[in-house]
């Protein structure tokens, strides 16, 4: 084949018209001769035939037809473009704003389930200090809390903003990794909403905010705006708030509680924290110290002195008296849980209504003030000479609650939130006791009917955990744990465990707070009854073995089933009994209508640690189960006839007339 080519051709044009020709070549003698049997080859390119045609050599087949590298190069040119196009845009268009109204913060308005008003919050305690008031080893603590490059950063984190937009998007949670200049610009210039628009506003301020201002100028912004619970809003706030004294004296200690304090306030708030949040608080709080470290903001030899400060008890806020502050503190928990983040709901303009029915939650004050005393007059006992009528180191803590909705109708979380802090209704450091022995037996007829043969620890706590205990509660692996109840539990948890037994097994999550809303806005809370936590003639045989009828006698294997014809006494299902350490006495009943957990802390007044319960007669937290469920449901009750904790049980009848 004779090939031609102008003398203007460069010789790569002309090498790759011999190496065209030759392909040509080689391809006219393959159609001209039919491969051999048994050629190397025959199998290859070259030799494939179908219906007497050939397909032409390095054409594409499928997927690749229609995809080529230069074509996906040139689709991700075009993105990247339209991207930063986009951004380009965005970033000219969006302009700092001016202070949001966290100023101008409205109160929270809390209501009975009836709409009567329950109490009124939202007073700001805030006092913007300047940098130089704040020690430098406690900038450098929130600096290593939070975002260690901040000094060299650009203001902002793309990876920790897509992230939180997928989050968003994806209905996940609202964590984002943010900067320390992200964080500041959504707290004093923006909303708390997780939008998407809303983050992609806060990254463009961010970016401008970082341009105009020094880093000094946004760290102070940041100390000043940020909320760290107990109604405290700036670094001056929150050191007199924890430990009650002003910014410029905080030690780095102190200081390294507070940065971590921030990642969720009313969670590590020591005051109130449960076991498994103190632990948590401590270990962040050293992670704080240990990165001072790594950047050389702290020695390592002082880094090992130093002990964790535990922050003074709280002062709580005017108008929060007697039970209303717990009540408050319960729908909060509730709504920071479902979303609302805690400085949003600080912010204040939500009205938000309980579940909580006025009428049930003054049986249940009145019951536990006159259960409460040491002169059982109804059962012929009295207090032993020098007893007073009540135990200063008593506490008591009730939840009472509808199974078949999940509502809490009433909640009993001490004698005043102003003295004592801490709910009793909400705290899980005290052991379960006997009211644990239902949910071993859950796991074991759990076990037979998933043919797993006998129950062990595992599937105990799993099935604990299915019910509504925390999976981290602790005490589960101390010898004759299960046996003896030795985990921490709270009478919320329990009144969830038991109403989840008398919803045929269905999981109900306890719910306090029935709406929420802020103008227009109206939040969307999730439902208090979920899906099958165990089988449901698992927790029938559970409740079968509780139950007892007021006509027929006591015992909780009695397996009678209710009664309702004329005026006759309902079915009852109980577990009671003291804790193996008497720190505790519970007692938990249910009726069709209401699931009601009573418990009695030991707690020293003076230095808040367990102690045994003193100057308390065996069925004592049965008698205000009793007095309440009295005057809660509306029936006539005879007196509550004496435990037997002999057979494990403790049980005690309410009897109501239907």
């Amino acid at each position: 084949m004779r090939i031609r080519h102008s003398p203007d051709r460069t010789a790569d044009q002309l090498t790759a018209s011999w190496a065209g020709a030759a392909r040509e070549a080689d391809t006219d003698d393959a159609l001209r001769e039919p491969a051999k049997t048994g050629d190397r080859n025959s199998g290859g390119r070259l030799g494939r035939r179908k219906s007497g045609r050939s397909r032409r050599p390095g054409k594409r087949t499928g997927f690749r037809r229609f995809v080529s590298w230069r074509k996906a190069l040139a689709c991700v040119i075009v993105l990247c473009a339209l991207v930063t196009g986009a951004f380009t845009v965005l970033y000219v268009a969006i302009d700092i704003p001016r202070a949001n109204d966290l100023a101008k913060a409205q109160s929270n308005v809390f209501l009975y389930s009836d709409g009567s008003r329950l109490a009124r919050t939202g007073e700001i305690n805030r006092e913007t200090v300047p940098l130089d008031r704040v020690p430098k080893d406690v900038r450098y603590a929130f600096v290593a809390a939070e975002n260690k490059d901040f000094y060299s950063d650009s203001g902002i984190s793309l990876t920790g903003t897509a992230r939180g937009i997928v989050n968003t998007l994806t209905g996940q949670g609202t964590q984002g990794g943010s900067t320390i200049t992200q964080q500041y610009v959504k707290n004093y210039y923006l909303s708390q909403e997780q939008t998407v628009t809303r983050k992609l506003k806060e990254l463009v301020i961010s970016l401008k905010v970082d341009r105009s201002n020094t880093k000094d100028d946004i760290l102070a912004g940041y100390l000043n705006s940020s909320y760290y619970g107990r109604l405290a809003y700036g670094i001056q706030a929150a050191a007199r708030a924890y430990y009650g004294k002003e910014v410029e004296d905080l030690t780095v200690e102190q200081g390294a509680y507070l940065a971590a304090l921030l990642q969720a306030p009313s969670q590590y708030d020591w005051a109130i924290a449960a076991p498994e949040a103190k632990r948590l608080v401590q270990q962040r709080w050293g992670y704080v110290l240990d990165n001072m470290v790594g950047e050389g903001w702290l020695d390592k030899n002082e880094r090992q002195r130093m002990r964790f400060p535990v922050p003074l008890a709280p002062q709580p806020g005017a108008g929060l008296s007697g039970q209303a502050g717990y009540l408050v503190d319960a729908a909060r928990r509730e709504l920071t849980a479902s979303g609302i983040s805690e400085q949003e709901l600080a912010g204040g303009g939500w009205r938000i209504t309980l579940n909580i029915e006025p009428d049930k939650q003054r049986a249940l004050e009145q019951a536990v003030r006159s259960g409460d005393s040491n002169n059982n007059s109804d059962s012929g006992r009295q207090a032993p000479s020098g007893a007073s009528a009540q135990d200063p180191n008593r506490q008591a803590g009730a939840v009472s609650v509808d199974p078949r909705t999940g509502r809490i109708v009433a909640l009993y979380g001490g004698r005043d939130y102003m003295k004592h802090y801490l709910s009793n209704a909400t705290r899980s450091d005290y052991q379960a006791g006997a009211t644990f022995e239902p949910i071993a037996y859950a796991a074991v007829m759990e076990a037979k009917r998933q043919n797993q043969g006998e129950s062990g620890l595992k599937q105990i706590r799993q099935t604990a955990a299915d019910l509504g205990i925390a999976p981290d509660a602790g005490g589960f692996t101390a010898p004759r744990a299960t046996e003896l109840g030795l985990m921490g539990v709270s009478p919320l948890e329990m009144a969830g465990v038991y109403a989840s037994l008398h919803h045929e097994g269905k999981k109900v999550t306890p719910s306090i707070v029935k709406s929420a809303q802020r103008g227009e806005e109206r939040t969307s809370l999730p439902g208090a009854v979920g899906g099958q936590a165990i089988d449901p003639g698992t927790a029938e045989l559970v409740i079968s073995d509780l139950a007892f009828s007021p006509v027929r006698g006591i015992g909780r294997r009695g397996g009678v089933g209710p009664e309702v014809a004329g005026r006759t006494k309902q079915i009852v299902t109980a577990a009671s009994g003291p804790t193996d350490d008497r720190k505790a006495e519970w007692y938990i009943g249910a009726t069709p209508d209401l699931v009601t957990t009573v418990a009695l802390f030991g707690e020293d007044a003076k230095t808040t640690k367990q102690v045994t319960l003193r100057h308390i007669g065996d069925g004592h937290a049965a008698r205000i189960w009793n007095l309440y469920t009295e005057q809660a449901l509306g029936r006539q009750s005879s007196a509550v006839p004496e435990p037997d904790y002999g057979s494990g049980s403790g049980d005690e009848v309410a009897d109501s007339g239907q």
